[in-house]
This record gives C-alpha cells, structure tokens and sequence, in this order.
C-alpha cells in the first residue's frame, strides 16, 4: 500500500509538471502575433482604439503535434488519477492531493515569476483588462489605468 501511495503521488507531480510543461512548450511555439484596433466612440465625443492581440500557431508543424501528444498523456494521466481517487481510499486520495499540491509548488518555484497561461479561459478578451495587455505606446481606454 505504501508503494501504491508513493506511485500515486509521483502520478499527481507529473500531472502537474505536464501542465507546466504544455503551457512553458506553447508560449514558446506561438507565430504570427497580430494586433487588431477597432475605434471605439468615447463620451465626450473622442476615438480611442482597442486593441486585441491575436496570436496563431501552425497546424502542421512538429510544435503542434508534440502538444497534441502531451495533451492526449495529460488527459491519460488525469482520468487515471480520478479513478485512483474514486476508488475512496483514504490513503490514495491524500497521496493524490498531496501530489498535486506538491506538483503545483514545485512547478511554480521553477517557473518563478512568469505569467502563467490559464488552462482554461472562458472569459475571453474584454475591456475590463484590456489596459494590462494594450501593446507599448498604445492609449489608454476609457480613461483606466
């Protein structure tokens, strides 16, 4: 039982290293960076422009493909972890959240200070951040800061 804890706990730090991983392997991969404005009314009568950062990747390129195999690894692995934990046993469900947690603390004392990419980013570009990402010397919108 001792060994299957440990295994499982090593499993739960690679799950996390891969996300790292995938996401350190993607800010890397990243081509064709276009920034988009659009001229937006101000209310005293003004045109300030928005600007969107679009960013593509090639679809056949060795890049892709390695992200798509580290991808089909990173469901593998987390769709094992979830049947360790829903077999309820106490011990390998504190082995998977202790890797986890360990996983991610470990990651992010590697990757320092870098901003993370979130896995997953329903919200979608909006005005509300639009100042923390407007390339240099772009106006500010709306008057924010």
């Amino acid at each position: 039982m001792v060994g299957a804890c440990i295994g499982v706990f090593l499993l739960a730090v690679l799950y996390e290293g891969l996300k790292m991983g995938r996401e350190t392997l993607l800010r890397r991969s990243q081509v064709n960076v276009r920034y988009n404005s659009m001229p937006l009314p101000g209310a005293d009568g003004t045109v300030l422009m928005e600007t969107h950062k679009t960013v593509g990747q090639r679809m056949l390129s060795p890049a892709h493909f390695l992200q798509t195999v580290l991808h089909i690894v990173q469901v593998v692995v987390s769709y094992f972890l979830m049947l360790v934990f829903m077999t309820y046993n106490a011990y390998l469900c504190i082995a998977v959240a202790a890797g986890a947690g360990m996983g991610y603390f470990s990651v992010q004392l590697e990757e320092g200070s870098k901003a993370r990419i979130p896995s997953h980013n329903w919200a979608g570009p909006g005005l509300l951040s639009w100042n923390s990402r407007r390339p240099p010397g772009y106006p500010k919108a709306f008057g924010r800061g």
